[in-house]
């Protein structure tokens, strides 16, 4: 492996210089929703920041039972990560048999399920991968309203919620069509403001959206390249300014996400990607996918210059920046860390995949988990890998967890005689 190599004293004066005012924009983020806080509450996909970096700690060590405050079974199936506002916890889930969407609510002290709302019936595609589901978007929230996303009867449908489960609106965005792979619908939508941003990309009407968050009428609506891809946009104070990101059709796009119009994009990854783009000063990061592999940086200020690329990939799975340097666990289960600037690798080190979850940082640890169940806790620490913990935690983690208030919150499954149930885990200190 290479050796690692230390940040000079100037180039830390430097990096400093663009992380702080970065990481005080995407604090205020949130701070568009004042019913919200990033120490108390989950709302969207990837956390407060948007970026999968958790306000406090989670404990280190944990399984099936050790530190477990509670542990509850989770009806249907799904992927989507737990949506945590308020004393409540929210999962999208299917009934894939009976072709039923639906929205479990579960009591945030107790694990106690409070509420099954049905969305929708019938009209589920006669195929999906395997390792994707018909409940794979994560909800979304505002702190008054929930948001959430689902594909049936060969169309995109946005549903808002109160909090309660009484239905606000609805609304069928478009068509869409997983084909030629029918491999599903998976973006998470994101909000901005008074919005709601959906993607649907697919081989024929594709667009990314924003919807009003009060009545559903659509706001803005951007065209994109006919072609099938699954990443989550998602929005960043990068270089700036907020920006609209999202990777795919072997490209990484900028957006403004007031108006949906293209501020920059640089060629890279693939076709299709799965993962949601990270950020750190003026530098963004995507990796995929399908056909080919690569991850790449590219500088976020209108040039669409690519800093680096390589040819390693996180396909369904996104990654993690912190401090100046990237973190990724490829679906193959090979760790690496890659100097954010230039792309030096600094170490790497296999694991075991497949890897399909994405990462949280936490108190100073990543806590990231392959599909078999082997949640590894490690330091963000450029010199070397230091794994503090490995947990098995049930026996199938695709959905990524959810990490607030000193707890951690996370959705997995366990095979017994044929038969798979969910489960929804609250680790923490009793």
């Amino acid at each position: 492996m290479p050796r690692a190599l230390s940040l000079s004293f100037l180039q830390a004066i430097l990096l400093a210089g663009l992380l702080a005012p970065a990481a005080i924009a995407q604090e205020k983020g949130i701070a568009d929703f004042p019913k919200l806080s990033a120490t108390t509450d989950w709302p969207w996909w990837r956390g407060p920041q948007r970026n999968g970096i958790a306000a406090g700690g989670a404990p280190i060590k944990f399984g099936d039972s050790t530190n477990v405050v509670w542990k509850v079974p989770v009806p249907g199936r799904g992927h989507s990560s737990p949506t945590i506002v308020k004393d409540r916890i929210y999962l999208s889930t299917a009934d894939e048999k009976e072709q039923v969407h639906s929205i479990a609510a579960f009591d945030r002290a107790t694990g106690k399920q409070v509420g099954l709302k049905e969305i929708s019936r019938g009209g589920f595609p006669a195929r999906n991968h395997a390792k994707n589901t018909e409940a794979t978007p994560t909800i979304v929230s505002d702190g008054e309203r929930l948001f959430v996303v689902y594909y049936h009867h060969d169309k995109i449908e946005l549903i808002a919620l109160d909090l309660q489960g009484h239905e606000q609106w609805r609304k069928f965005l478009g068509d869409f069509d997983g084909k030629p792979y029918e491999y599903g619908y998976a973006p998470s939508p994101v909000i901005y403001r008074g919005t709601v941003i959906v993607a649907a990309e697919w081989n024929g009407s594709a667009f990314i959206g924003a919807f009003d968050r009060a009545t559903g009428n659509e706001v803005w609506r951007t065209p994109r390249k006919r072609n099938i891809s699954f990443s989550s946009p998602v929005v960043g104070h990068v270089a700036g300014k907020d920006q609209l990101l999202i990777s795919g059709a072997d490209e990484v796009c900028s957006y403004d996400p007031a108006t949906g119009k293209p501020l920059w994009k640089a060629p890279g990854t693939a076709a299709a990607t799965c993962g949601t783009l990270v950020w750190e000063g003026d530098i963004v990061f995507a990796s995929g996918g399908y056909p080919k592999s690569e991850t790449l940086a590219v500088r976020a200020d209108g040039s669409g210059e690519v800093l680096w690329k390589n040819n390693q990939k996180c396909y369904e799975q996104s990654m993690l920046a912190t401090g100046g340097y990237l973190y990724a666990l490829t679906g193959q289960g090979v760790l690496f860390c890659w100097r954010g600037s230039d792309g030096e690798e600094m170490w790497k080190q296999r694991l075991k995949g497949p890897v399909s979850s994405s990462p949280v940082l936490a108190g100073g640890h990543i806590y990231w988990a392959n599909e078999l169940g082997m949640h590894y806790v490690f330091k963000p620490n450029p010199d070397k890998l230091e794994i503090v913990a490995e947990n098995q935690l049930g026996g199938e983690s695709f959905a990524s967890p959810a990490v607030v208030g000193g707890q951690i919150f996370h959705r997995t499954a366990t095979r017994e005689g044929g038969k798979r149930q969910e489960w929804l885990y609250c680790l923490g200190t009793k």
